[in-house]
């Protein structure tokens, strides 16, 4: 008769021995937070009898290292074995025996096995758990002990309750972990093929069911597009019919069941009915119009009524009909049908898709691949432009009012534009050149003129400076107005080309209504503004005229050599008339007098611009007097009071903020200008000097003299070539280090 078990006292099956509980604690192992047992050495530092058991029992791969317990360390670790069983039947005539396959699990933390069988479909036999998970017990005589993971291994036989289980390969971890622990794994073997499930499958591949199974379900199709609708812009062109247009349509297609709807965008004020629907929502026939047919005769399934008799309890059945001999046949349009650029059949009308939405074209990136979607034009192509002829010019009157007569019933006057700006941004500017007459008479071969070309309208004057016993009056020679080109036919249908500002330039040679002038030179304003729009007149672009001197580049040694000898005081630069001699001789006179005069200004030396002080001190007592300024007796007493030092001088800011205080009538360049003229090398300036020159009642100086434009003015400004010569000085060297990169030596 067996003992109670003591209070504390538990009994170990793996070990057969008997331990008490002991003190434990928690701690860590393997980063899991445990209880851990105190185990303390035994006399002379061997372990005690629970330690020995652990050690013993210990069945973790080898180099892990890991010392907690085996279902810590092993938890959710299963090795799987490939297997199967040969089943003897000995009731059936079709087959001697069976090959039942089946999965071996071991669970290495408490060494339990677990044995399933595969389910296979129609089989006849009970499948799935073969046997629960529990220890089994080695055959006998071993049958004391339990298998543990050394007794598996590939390619061997292993006995569960009396059935051979034959072990033919298993999975690559449960290969990893033997190799671990030290089991050398044997080869895999080959899986025999049933007999029976072979001869079956041959069978049922010759034989064909009487009522085929055919699977329709829509509901996962359903359930994975449902609210997913991709969306092509599409256009139908009925221009070709009475009265037709194109019209403008959007193109629905429902990924949930295949359908498609399309709708029309209509314009504003197109005087068409709004409908809800071009096509309602449906499956589209791609071969439209199919006809009319009878229902039921589209359909998925085609099914036969079989009658069962002429007894009293009639039954009638259905099947369903496998050849599918009253079926008719019908293809509809499918997302892989439509893509950018398809036409497709709208039940007879010719439907191109244009463009797609962002999720369309990320739906077909997706499922079909596809990356080009360049979109369709869905605009109407532009009409033929009808040209429109007119008749000649008549002679009477302008040539756009004889043109007005002929766009419209009633003529309408021409109306001028005056445009506020021009078309490079100017308002009112005028362009001025200096021209000489071109004439075989000697009378007039020494007659200058003045051309001024207005920007805003594109007309064009002539005046002619007088001069004293001339022989000529002077005065106006063309009023304002716009001038043809020469050459060009008088009774003609198309209007007239009249002179523009690019034809204009230094050294050109001009027709104005059968007199022939040649530019000589032009004002300031003319040139700034020519070189602010170099890309409307290359003459004065310096990029353009610097190539063409590179062109010469093969001659740059002998260039040097030229401007080197006429400088013969070594002073870096030319004058104009000889820098102008030299380039013409170089170039062979392909530069043209604008392009020099460009390379002139762009390499000139920078003269004193300053305005003589005399002038200054007249235009701001001028301004002083206009505005009844008075107060400059104030304005001493506040800078003696300033200047503490008693030094007489102040420095700028002061006298500024001072002229500021008192509200002095001068613009501040006008000031500053001033200032700077009285500052000493310490930019002090004295007060008392500075203040007595501009009382303009104390010391008043001349009143500025307004000149007019007349002869001598031009006289001093226009008359002589190359008078006025625009630049002094030239740097040639600059120019040299530009075009050739050369230097003087």
């Amino acid at each position: 008769m067996a003992l109670p078990l003591l209070p504390g006292y538990s009994f170990n099956r793996n070990a057969g021995k008997e331990k008490f509980h002991k003190s434990q604690h928690w701690g860590f192992c393997n980063n899991v937070r445990m209880l851990v047992s105190e185990e303390k050495p035994g006399i002379g530092g061997e372990p005690l009898l629970g330690q020995q058991v652990k050690s013993k029992y210990s069945t973790y791969p080898k180099g892990e290292g890991n010392d907690g317990p085996s279902w810590v360390v092993f938890d959710r670790q299963v090795l799987c074995f490939d297997a199967y069983l040969e089943d003897e039947l000995l009731d059936k005539s079709q087959e001697i025996y069976r090959i039942r396959y089946y999965k071996i699990y071991f669970y290495p933390e408490d060494d339990t096995i677990e044995v399933n069988e595969p389910e296979v479909k129609n089989s006849g036999l009970p499948q799935g758990t073969f046997i629960r998970r529990h220890r089994i017990a080695l055959p006998a005589p071993n049958d004391d002990q339990f298998y543990t993971v050394y007794d598996f291994n590939i390619n061997i036989d292993i006995i569960f309750y009396g059935r051979t289980f034959k072990i033919y390969d298993c999975d690559k971890f449960t290969k990893n972990f033997l190799r671990k622990i030290g089991v050398k794994l044997n080869p895999p073997g080959q899986r025999p093929e049933d007999p029976y499930l072979k001869m079956r499958k041959e069978t049922l591949d010759h034989v064909e069911p009487l009522r085929p199974y055919e699977s329709f379900d829509t509901l996962k199709q359903f359930l994975e597009y449902d609210g997913k609708v991709l969306r092509f812009f599409c256009v139908w062109d009925d221009s070709a019919s009475l009265f037709g247009e194109r019209r403008e349509l959007v193109l629905h297609y429902f990924l949930s069941d295949d359908t498609i709807e399309i709708k029309e965008i209509l314009p504003e004020n197109s005087g068409r009915d709004t409908r809800s629907f071009f096509l309602r929502r449906s499956k589209l026939p791609k071969y439209g119009p199919p006809g009319v047919y009878q229902p039921g005769q589209i359909t998925n399934y085609s099914v036969l009524n079989v009658f069962g008799g002429l007894s009293n309890q009639q039954k009638y059945g259905f099947m369903m009909d496998k050849h599918k001999l009253g079926k008719i046949h019908q293809e509809f349009y499918k997302d892989s049908d439509l893509f950018l650029g398809a036409t497709i059949n709208v039940w007879g009308r010719k439907v191109l898709l244009c463009d797609c939405d962002e999720f369309t074209k990320s739906y077909y990136k997706t499922k079909y691949g596809i990356e080009n979607f360049t979109s369709v034009s869905c605009k109407p192509p532009p009409p033929p432009k009808i040209e429109r002829k007119f008749p000649p010019y008549s002679g009477f009157g302008s040539e756009e009012d004889s043109l007005r007569s002929c766009l419209s019933l009633k003529p309408m006057p021409y109306q001028k534009k005056f445009p506020k700006e021009d078309s490079y941004g100017n308002i009112g500017n005028v362009l001025r050149f200096f021209a000489r007459l071109i004439t075989v008479n000697c009378a007039d071969a020494d007659r200058m003129f003045v051309i001024s070309y207005f920007l805003n309208d594109g007309t064009l004057s002539v005046f002619e400076p007088i001069e004293r016993n001339s022989g000529h009056t002077g005065g106006l020679f063309l009023k304002r107005t716009r001038v043809k080109k020469f050459g060009q036919e008088v009774f003609k249908s198309e209007l007239s080309e009249y002179i523009k500002a690019e034809e204009l330039y230094v050294g050109a040679k001009v027709n104005v209504n059968g007199s022939l002038f040649v530019l000589l030179s032009a004002d300031e304003y003319t040139l700034n503004y020519m070189e602010r729009n170099a890309d409307k007149f290359p003459l004065s672009n310096i990029k353009l005229i610097l190539q063409k001197l590179k062109e010469e580049e093969s001659k740059s040694r002998e260039i040097k050599q030229i401007f080197a000898a006429a400088d013969c005081n070594h002073t870096k630069m030319m004058e104009f008339n000889a820098f102008r001699n030299l380039l013409l001789d170089i170039t062979f006179n392909k530069l043209t007098d604008q392009e020099i005069l460009t390379i002139a200004r762009h390499y000139r030396v920078p003269e004193d611009m300053r305005t003589d002080v005399n002038l200054l001190i007249a235009q701001a007592q001028q301004k002083l007097k206009k505005n009844m300024f008075e107060h400059f007796d104030r304005v001493i007493s506040s800078c003696v009071y300033e200047d503490r030092e008693k030094k007489n001088v102040l420095p700028n800011r002061d006298i500024k903020r001072l002229c500021k205080s008192y509200r002095f009538p001068l613009t501040g360049d006008l000031l500053e200008e001033l200032m700077s003229r009285f500052e000493d090398n310490e930019g002090q300036i004295n007060y008392k000097s500075f203040f007595h020159v501009l009382n303009w009642k104390t010391n008043p100086v001349l009143e500025l003299q307004s000149s007019s434009y007349l002869k001598e003015k031009c006289e001093d400004v226009w008359f002589g070539m190359p008078s006025p010569i625009p630049v002094k000085f030239v740097r040639y060297l600059d120019l040299l280090m530009d075009a050739y990169g050369v230097e003087q030596e």
